[in-house]
C-alpha cells in the first residue's frame, strides 16, 4: 500500500474533528493498512490515527508490542473507562515532545474491524493508554492539552478540558 506522511504539530488536520466511516469498503480497508504501514515504518509508534496523516475519518490503529498484534478500530467509541494511571505520554505528530498525562487504566472500547463487523476491545495500562490517545486524535484533542500542570489531575476522559 503507502506509506504516507505524518502531519506535524500546527497542522490544522489535527485540531479538526473526524467524520465517522458509514460503511467499511476498500477504501476504509487501504486506510487501515496505510495507517499501520507508517506507524510501523516511524519505527517508535504505537498508534496512528486517520487525522495524523490528513484523513478526516474516524479510523485508527494500535499495537503496543505486548503480542498481542495490530488492533485496527474503525468509529471506536469508549464504552467505559475506569481507574487511574498517570505517566509519560509522547506522539509521532509532536516528535521531541513529551509530557505526564492522567488516562483511565481499563477501558473498553467497541467499534468495527476492518470487515466491518462490530468488535469490543479491552484494554489496560498502556494499551488502555493508547487507545485513548488515539480516540482523542479522533476529537481534534493532542497529549498536550491533557498534561497535567503543577496541581492535579485531569478526569475529563474523552472531554477537552
Amino acid at each position: 500500500m503507502a506509506i504516507k506522511m505524518i502531519r506535524q504539530e500546527g497542522d490544522p488536520a489535527l485540531r479538526q474533528v473526524a467524520k465517522p466511516v458509514p460503511e467499511v469498503n476498500s477504501h476504509i480497508q487501504k486506510l487501515l493498512t496505510d495507517l499501520a504501514e507508517t506507524m510501523y515504518d516511524a519505527g517508535n509508534g504505537i498508534g496512528l490515527a486517520a487525522p495524523q496523516i490528513g484523513i478526516l475519518k474516524r479510523c485508527i490503529v494500535v499495537d503496543v508490542g505486548d503480542g498481542s498484534g495490530l488492533i485496527e478500530l474503525v468509529n471506536p467509541e469508549v464504552v467505559s473507562a475506569e481507574g487511574e494511571q498517570f505517566g509519560p505520554e509522547g506522539c509521532l505528530s509532536m516528535p521531541g515532545k513529551s509530557g505526564d498525562v492522567m488516562r483511565a487504566n481499563h477501558v473498553i472500547i467497541k467499534g468495527w474491524n476492518r470487515e466491518g463487523q462490530e468488535i469490543t476491545v479491552a484494554g489496560e495500562g498502556l494499551l488502555a493508554r493508547c487507545l485513548l490517545h488515539e480516540i482523542d486524535h479522533l476529537d481534534g484533542i493532542l497529549f498536550t492539552d491533557r498534561v497535567l500542570p503543577v496541581g492535579g489531575p485531569n478526569k475529563t476522559y474523552g472531554k477537552k478540558r
